[in-house]
């Protein structure tokens, strides 16, 4: 049989309507995830929880004069300005609580060092100082990943992306995502990309 892991990306409430960072309709992934995860495809499943410092670089309220969505240099790397959100402890920051946690076995937590974003599940936007992830995904043999989550544009596109990078089979489940937009050619521009780099593009019934 061949082995099948989930990662859920950052399915939280900053990320839903009525969030910091609300990614619209965000909140229609849940019953897609659910329905994923009562079909028992998967041998393990993990997910991805942003987890910021108050006072993150990566938020606006950082940088006087700024706005949200302005684009700086970052310690060296280009960063798109946030409205401050999944501050660490904060309500925003929790795992939306109808999405069916008992199915995950472990989330692992990023964006906690103040100087550099995570969008990745996998590693900081400097690709620097891994999560932990790669390393848990190996221990239990997988070999094949089904990624959903929020948002398709950012945080699923970079994960995907070092998934592939790292040697995974990577499916995206578009159905279980919605993309931020900042731009309205964003989300087909990041799945154009996956698609170019070898990840599989599907959506689940």
């Amino acid at each position: 049989m061949i082995s099948l892991s989930l990662i859920i990306v950052d399915v939280q409430n900053d990320f839903c309507p009525g969030g910091a960072l609300a990614v619209p309709k965000g909140d229609e992934v849940v019953a897609v995830i659910n329905k994923l995860l009562e079909d028992e495809w998967y041998s393990a499943v993990v997910a991805t929880q942003d987890w910021h410092p108050a006072g993150h670089k990566s938020f606006a309220s950082s940088h006087p004069g700024k706005a949200p969505y302005d684009v700086i240099d970052l310690n060296g790397l280009p960063q798109v300005l946030w409205p401050d959100h999944c501050i660490q402890g904060s309500k925003g920051a929790e795992i939306r609580n109808d999405l069916e946690m008992r199915h995950v076995e472990k989330v692992f937590q990023k964006g906690a060092d103040p100087e550099v974003d995570s969008y990745s599940g996998f590693f900081d936007n400097g690709g620097r100082n891994p999560s932990g992830l790669a390393e848990y995904l190996k221990e239990q043999h997988a070999r094949n990943l089904h990624i959903v989550g929020l948002a398709t544009d950012y945080c699923v596109r970079a994960t995907a992306l070092d998934a592939i990078k790292l040697g995974f089979r990577v499916t995206l489940v578009q159905n279980a995502c919605r993309a931020v937009g900042v731009k309205p050619a964003d989300e087909e521009a990041a799945l154009k990309e996956m698609a170019e780099r070898g990840v599989h593009l599907w959506s689940s019934v």
